[in-house]
């Protein structure tokens, strides 16, 4: 694309400057390609011809098919890449200074009950404690590395879930995790959060005892067959040779979790930086965020519970605070929240529950 250079220039003042998160930086650079690329589509050929009509007409082109959260976001990007390249001369003038972001509807976010996250998380480690025959029958016989492995993956499952709901960490943060992020005796994790700002976030016992399970027996049966299928495609020369089984799936009553991961190449001399991953994928590499979404779904189906996502999670843990009384503030810090006003949503939460339970128990509700 024709503005390719300034973008490149743009996205990396943003990556030196603002510390912000490869998600962040990435959302930016699709933002302004959609953009630019569509005024290339209509002859623009310098960035100097892009009034602020030309760019209020993008945004009435774009709404209908985009959500209002989505228009935000872009107006943000587009606006933000302007006043770069108006300070940094690349144009004459900002023609997005007076474009208005849209309006987005305050809404309250979606949270389990604390009956219903418990009743979760009960269901996700008992799978991961059964056997795996009892778990997926199959006509296959009973190989005992595909066993290990589904019973490996259901360790992993269960203490994705138990960390997301026991810390309140965002699913970004939770794949980025290294295994020297865990303190075992405080019984903290070491977050990197936006920004790559760092904080200290503690777990309780269940999460401790599932995370325990996963990186002490699950993880190296995960590493270990990793390894085997690298070493039968070295020994073969082809990419097909001893593979993991693609169709493992851990199973549960309702089939709760299918594995899906990245394949990751490791020279013992160099190891990767995803040979540290708390979580890891079935062929050994770091597990992706598309992955772990995937999970929290069906836990959630298999559960039988409201369709939730890893950041309903999140909201529910810091309600679910709040409620045991915890001060705003501390949960502000748990959530690295740079502003008390996101934390504050959550008061909005715990009263709206607080009025469902007045009007089920009080007879004059």
């Amino acid at each position: 694309m024709r503005f390719d250079g300034q973008i490149d220039a743009f996205v990396a003042y943003l990556k030196a400057n603002r510390g912000l998160s490869v998600n962040t930086l990435r959302a930016y650079r699709t933002d302004l390609e959609s953009c630019l690329g569509l005024f290339e589509q209509r002859g623009v050929t310098d960035l100097n011809e892009i009034t602020l009509d030309d760019l209020r007409g993008w945004m009435a082109s774009e709404s209908p098919s985009h959500a209002r959260s989505s228009m935000a976001r872009k107006t943000v990007s587009v606006r933000a890449f302007f006043a770069w390249a108006h300070l940094h001369g690349v144009t004459r003038t900002d023609p997005a200074s007076a474009l208005m972001t849209p309006s987005i509807p305050e809404t309250l976010p979606v949270v389990l009950t604390e009956s219903q996250a418990g009743h979760l998380l009960d269901i996700v480690d008992d799978d991961a404690r059964r056997t795996p025959t009892d778990r997926v029958p199959t006509d296959r016989g009973d190989d005992p590395r595909r066993t290990r492995i589904r019973r490996a993956a259901g360790q992993r499952d269960a203490a994705m879930l138990e960390l997301l709901y026991a810390t309140g960490i965002r699913v970004a943060e939770l794949v980025s995790l290294d295994l020297t992020d865990i303190d075992w005796t405080s019984r903290t994790i070491r977050v990197t959060g936006k920004g790559n700002k760092q904080r200290v976030v503690p777990f309780g016992v269940p999460a401790m005892r599932a995370l325990r399970t996963w990186v002490e027996q699950g993880r190296p049966v995960i590493v270990d067959a990793a390894d085997h299928m690298r070493a039968g495609r070295m020994q073969t020369g082809s990419m097909h040779a001893d593979r993991v089984p693609d169709d493992v799936h851990t199973g549960g009553r309702a089939n709760m979790t299918s594995v899906h991961t990245a394949s990751v190449h490791m020279d013992p001399a160099h190891p990767s930086e995803d040979s540290q991953a708390v979580f890891l994928g079935n062929r050994g590499g770091r597990i992706n965020q598309r992955v772990v979404r995937e999970t929290v779904h069906r836990a959630a189906d298999e559960a039988g519970v409201p369709d939730i996502g890893p950041h309903a999670l999140r909201h529910s843990a810091a309600t679910h605070m709040l409620d045991g009384g915890a001060d705003l503030r501390e949960v502000q810090e748990m959530l690295g929240h740079s502003s008390l006003r996101t934390t504050q949503r959550y008061t909005h939460v715990s009263i709206e529950q607080l009025k469902d339970r007045y009007a089920q128990a009080f007879p004059r509700a």
